[in-house]
């Protein structure tokens, strides 16, 4: 349970991330009045609130950044995926051939969170546009999966996941799966 004084000012308590205050004390009484530490009553929020409080500032940056990049969805500009296939920004590849690029996500939700996407687009900018003649690629796409889970020594238990679109919080408009595992999985994901 984590302990919040009701007393802390307002405008303090929303500049304070939550690993600042699951970490650090000294941050917060270094940021607090000395005075309005004092008389403070203490009360502790349920596991399930804690949950759903202090993960909104990252959902609400997840869904900024998938609106932000629905603007430029279809606009056929470079996206980050085609610069790193490009080798103009660097990346940790994990499998390359002809027609399929995995690397590891920079920002990873698991032990094991490996991106897999086709080197050309090819109007693939999200599984939703996807039309027949992209039959071939898809299937490529999941057998990468499915061999960079061998690879990652994650085979006997990985997720693989597609974002599709703002609501999925799709933030690069190129057609991509994540390939998550190394830790016990929840379910329902989302």
């Amino acid at each position: 349970m984590i302990s919040v004084p009701i007393s802390a000012p307002r405008a303090i308590s929303a500049k304070i991330s939550i690993s600042q205050i699951l970490h650090s004390t000294k941050f917060l009484s270094s940021k607090i009045p000395k005075t309005s530490l004092k008389p403070t009553t203490n009360f502790s929020f349920p596991k399930l609130l804690q949950k759903s409080l202090f993960t909104t500032n990252s959902t609400n940056n997840e869904e900024l950044a998938a609106k932000t990049a629905a603007i430029n969805a279809d606009t056929n500009n470079p996206t980050i995926f085609d610069k790193i296939i490009s080798k103009e920004i660097p990346s940790s590849i994990v499998y390359e051939d002809e027609n399929v690029l995995a690397f590891r996500d920079i920002n990873p939700q698991a032990p094991v969170h490996v991106l897999v996407i086709p080197k050309f687009r090819d109007g693939l900018t999200e599984l939703g546009k996807a039309e027949m003649r992209h039959g071939e690629i898809l299937g490529q796409l999941l057998y990468v999966a499915r061999i960079v889970a061998e690879k990652e020594g994650v085979l006997d238990g990985f997720r693989v996941v597609i974002n599709n679109g703002v609501s999925a919080c799709q933030s690069v408009y190129h057609l991509h799966l994540h390939v998550l595992g190394g830790r016990q999985l929840k379910w329902p994901p989302g």
